[in-house]
């Protein structure tokens, strides 16, 4: 395969980012996007192919030979790979909301000072799910409890996962029937590994059926936990204003930028940069002020609680570095590139790593302790005021767009039915009657090898023109907020008609940011209160929904993929071929197999029109099981206010016959 160097417009269709691809070359600064396009992938690795999980190997199962030393054959092989992957996914997911339990559990007992409980209502809430008495006790009491019984989820010797009792009663019988209801986190995590160590588990469908497991360990526990857990401690998201993309950095201010995935240091510097003294200390070195702003999940979760600005997604991290203007990058753990330090090194700022979980050569040490969480915190913040006088050439690009976030499925329930009918009846009905004709849940990440944000651009500006409503976490909901489409205004702009009706009523965007990757388990519980509320039939399977991720890269979208699988949904994986597919019996066990298992199914498709084609196929064919209305555009779009100073303008009888399509009597 020959390398092909791409451009800068090839590279990326985000503005902002070309701006910077262009200033990278000009620069002679090594990226993420010049590496993969230098590094020609393994292409038996990336079909799964390639087994190195024991010194025997790395067996390599191309042209005849067909099974490993140990005699392990390609399907056995690469069902091996995907479930380690799963597993990985899982842990990291499930390892952020430990640690969350951990912080709270510190705040309870006085250790945590700098920490409290921000949301009581979903304190007690939490409680209720976790079996723990609330009445005549005190908020510190209750979460004492909630924090030790969250960290005993991760290891409780008998029983299974009690949130699964969240889900809708036929799906918990599904996963009973199949054997595949997680008994705890840690467990369902070590004993993948143990199954697909040397001379264990050689039965693809088996080591299948554990990666669904393992999964449903993370959806339905360490990530449904870590949200709840984070809402608990920072409280629960509603509808903030903020703006996305790097043109959020600002040439006279001190520009700080958290980046990774844990909320616990995010939330002590959004505190920090407010504190008068560092703000007076920022203007003694020659600053307006100090301007916080944020790049992948760090940057949802601080955007859906305090509205702190998105500079950009994965691939915009070594971009923002490029624009000379970021004084300090802070970060802690998961999607952070090794290569942020060269190129920090090129300018003035500082990286400061501070998890104990991530150590990164060359980086400024200062580890974060939660109980100095304050301190830590302002300490990054001084660091980030001595680098502002170092700064050389600035290029900011003069492009952001606003960003209406904060979508949590609390928000949606009181959204669509005000304080006293708040309610998913309405969702479920214009549904039912068409005007909007499915969901799409779009995730994930960017990967280098797909032009940046196409994917994402393309499928979602697809979905929108057909009346479907679109949900997303991640870095794919932060290509949507630069593309525009997180505002209510967007739904006049881009949306079909019933969709832009749905929206003009209830004042949302087309597109709900619903959080970071960690929120993906916000979607499971809409699902599920959609199932719960009646007329899209009583599982997840039964509504016509699909979740995709169509950059993806990281094995915790793996884990995401497959815990949405077995919770009934069809997921399209988008941008390669995928990890399996040296293997059509893998592939089709994930499908066929899985579908009629659990009633969903995950393919891998490259293209965006076809995942766009198959989403659609997916949603009318639900529809059609269920007996509704197929869905037909033309019987939208003739109400809303947006037509109002039209309607007004007309005489009164065309005004009824405009609005009622019938003449008045």
């Amino acid at each position: 395969m020959a390398k092909k160097v791409r451009t800068a417009q090839e590279s990326s269709e985000d503005p902002a980012a070309v701006q910077m691809l262009d200033r990278a070359i000009f620069l002679d600064i090594d990226t993420a996007f010049r590496r993969a396009d230098n590094i020609i992938p393994c292409n038996i690795g990336a079909q799964g192919l390639c087994c190195k999980n024991c010194a025997a190997g790395p067996c390599r199962l191309v042209g005849n030979t067909l099974r490993g030393v140990c005699g392990a054959t390609a399907d056995t092989i690469v069902a091996r790979n995907f479930t380690r992957s799963v597993a990985s996914g899982s842990a990291a997911h499930s390892d952020h909301a430990r640690g969350l339990a951990y912080t709270l559990l510190a705040a309870a007992e006085g250790d945590a000072p700098d920490f409290r409980v921000r949301d009581p209502h979903k304190l007690k809430e939490v409680a209720g799910y976790l079996g723990i008495k609330t009445d005549g006790r005190t908020t510190v009491e209750i979460a004492k409890d909630v924090a030790l019984a969250a960290l005993g989820e991760f290891g409780k010797p008998q029983g299974e996962l009690t949130y699964l009792k969240r889900a809708p009663a036929k799906r918990q019988q599904i996963w009973k029937e199949n054997h595949i209801a997680p008994r705890n986190i840690d467990r369902e995590v070590v004993e993948t590994m143990h199954r697909t160590n040397i001379g264990n588990d050689q039965d693809p469908e088996h080591i299948l059926d554990q990666a669904m497991r393992c999964a449903l360990a993370d959806g339905w526990g360490g990530s449904m936990l870590g949200t709840d857990l984070t809402d608990v401690l920072f409280g629960t998201p509603a509808p903030v204003l903020a703006e996305a993309n790097l043109g959020v950095l600002e040439a006279d201010m001190v520009n700080l930028v958290v980046h990774g995935h844990e909320p616990t240091l995010s939330e002590m510097i959004v505190a920090a940069v407010q504190d008068p003294e560092l703000i007076a200390y920022a203007q003694s070195k020659g600053a307006k002020g100090i301007n916080l702003a944020g790049l992948c999940c760090t940057a949802n979760e601080a955007l859906l609680r305090q509205g702190v600005k998105l500079a950009g997604n994965f691939l915009q991290q070594e971009l923002a570095l490029i624009t000379g203007a970021v004084d300090a990058m802070v970060v802690d753990v998961q999607c952070i590139m090794e290569g942020l330090n060269p190129v920090a090194a090129r300018f003035h700022t500082a990286l400061i790593s501070t998890s104990p979980k991530a150590a990164i050569p060359g980086s400024m040490r200062i580890e974060f302790d939660e109980h100095h969480a304050l301190a830590t915190a302002k300490q990054i913040v001084r660091v980030a005021i001595d680098r502002f006088a170092m700064r050389g050439e600035t290029f900011i690009p003069d492009i952001k767009s606003p960003v209406v976030p904060g979508f949590s499925h609390e928000y949606i329930d009181y959204a669509l039915g005000g304080v006293y009918r708040a309610s998913f009846r309405p969702l479920n009905d214009a549904i039912m009657q068409g005007r909007i004709r499915g969901v799409v849940a779009n995730i994930g990440c960017n990967n280098p090898r797909v032009s940046h944000d196409s994917l994402h651009r393309y499928v979602v500006t697809e979905f929108l023109k057909n009346d479907v409503l679109v949900v997303e976490t991640g870095c794919g909901a932060i290509a949507s907020a630069k593309q525009g489409y997180m505002t209510p205004q967007a739904a006049l702009e881009v949306a079909g008609p019933g969709l832009r009706e749905v929206c003009e009523a209830i004042g949302m965007p087309p597109v709900l940011h619903m959080g970071s990757c960690v929120d993906n388990s916000r979607i499971l519980t809409v699902l599920t209160q959609m199932a719960s509320e009646g007329g899209l039939g009583n599982d997840i399977s039964d509504i016509p929904a699909v979740g995709i991720a169509p950059e993806w890269m990281s094995e915790k979208a793996l884990a995401i993929a497959v815990y949405a699988v077995a919770s009934g949904c069809y997921v399209i994986m988008g941008g390669t071929d995928g990890p399996v597919s040296g293997s059509e019996n893998i592939l089709r066990l994930m499908s066929e197999t899985w579908e009629k298992k659990v009633g969903g199914k995950l393919e891998f498709i490259a293209e965006g029109a076809e995942i766009v084609r198959r989403a659609m196929q997916h949603i009318d064919k639900k529809r059609a099981a269920l007996n509704l209305p197929k869905y037909d555009a033309s019987k939208w779009g003739k109400s809303g206010d947006a037509r109002m100073p039209e309607l007004i303008a007309l005489p009164l009888e065309e005004r009824i016959e405009a609005v009622y399509g019938a003449p008045a009597r």
